[in-house]
């Protein structure tokens, strides 16, 4: 399943909402506000750590990260562009969290 998460996770519950279903196996990709999840060292950080350790696979939209000038991510976020995302769709069920 792969699980979209565009909201950014310090205005909405989205990312606590989808990472409660996720499970190993899963995968989570982060785009539009929602890379600030992806953001090293701030409130919401564990949140995607906890993912990693649970073996959800989470991607960062390369170019939505570039947009809001987030230079790092969390380690084990893997960066994706428009062609990887393509590919998610097409390999996955896809959940949109709102």
């Amino acid at each position: 399943m792969l699980h979209t998460v565009n909201k950014s996770p310090f205005q909405n519950s989205a990312l606590d909402s989808c990472l409660r279903f996720c499970q190993p196996g899963d995968v989570l990709l982060l785009l539009e506000d929602g890379v600030y999840g992806a953001a090293p060292g701030t409130a919401k950080s564990s949140l995607v750590e906890g993912a990693l350790t649970k073996k959800i696979k989470v991607y960062a939209l390369g170019a939505d990260l570039n947009a809001r000038a987030l230079k790092e991510t969390i380690k084990g976020v893997e960066i994706t562009d428009y062609a990887g995302f393509v590919d998610l769709v097409e390999a996955n069920k896809i959940h949109s969290w709102l």
